[in-house]
């Protein structure tokens, strides 16, 4: 039998960072660690309503293993899971399992990191973008951010301000700009075949970028994947 470490973590606070999009900062449990690009599985506790989506969610750390607290952000729907989050008391508890997950930056400095986030599946990059920073790591990392306007992009102010040498970001803004096609893409990246990708967002932008890279001629071993679908 395996039995899975859980921990009980107390809200410290909670802020809406986009529209429609909330994070939250819980106390972080005495020597619990997680690597950038992370995630776990966290569940309320005797939650006042539940529905057949049930009490629990796997939420990505949107928080740098360097700050003090956890966070996590996510948009907000119309669940009893979201509803009971979102209007949590401050001082609640939920339960939280340990930190899992293989979306984090590999070990090659030499070959460059591109990230491609839409929406909500920012929150792994912004965790390993932070990361990156406060370690001084040498990787070139560029971020793309797909979002249809700026109010709907959560962090948006602070990751156009990270301050890294080998840090690019590039924002993109549906509404007026387009979606991110080859174009973009070869404006910014000088050799689309050097750079580990790594996509995080709904699973049609996920799967659209991916047969992008492929047909520009990029290995399937040089791109990872997260999907963020209705979180």
């Amino acid at each position: 039998m395996v039995f899975v470490t859980t921990y009980t973590v107390k809200l410290k606070s909670k802020q809406e960072v986009a529209v429609g999009t909330m994070a939250f900062w819980w106390q972080r449990p005495e020597g619990y660690t997680f690597a950038a690009g992370q995630h776990a599985d966290w569940t309320l506790i005797n939650p006042p309503k539940t529905d057949a989506e049930g009490n629990g969610r796997t939420f990505t750390f949107a928080g740098a293993p360097q700050e003090p607290d956890l966070m996590i952000c996510t948009r907000l729907r119309d669940t009893a899971f979201k509803d009971v989050l979102k209007d949590l008391a401050i001082g609640s508890q939920v339960s939280m399992g340990p930190a899992r997950g293989s979306l984090v930056l590999h070990a090659d400095a030499a070959k460059p990191a591109v990230l491609f986030a839409g929406g909500i599946g920012i929150t792994p990059f912004r965790s390993l973008v932070l990361d990156a920073a406060a370690r001084k790591l040498a990787h070139k990392i560029t971020l793309f951010y797909s979002n249809r306007t700026p109010a709907d992009a959560p962090f948006l102010q602070e990751l156009s301000n990270v301050a890294n040498p080998n840090y690019k970001f590039v924002p993109v803004f549906t509404t007026t700009q387009g979606h991110l096609d080859r174009e973009k893409l070869a404006a910014n990246i000088i050799d689309l075949s050097a750079p580990i990708y790594y996509i995080a967002g709904p699973t049609t932008m996920v799967l659209a970028l991916r047969d992008l890279l492929i047909s520009a001629g990029v290995p399937d071993t040089s791109i990872r994947t997260e999907d963020f679908e209705g979180y």
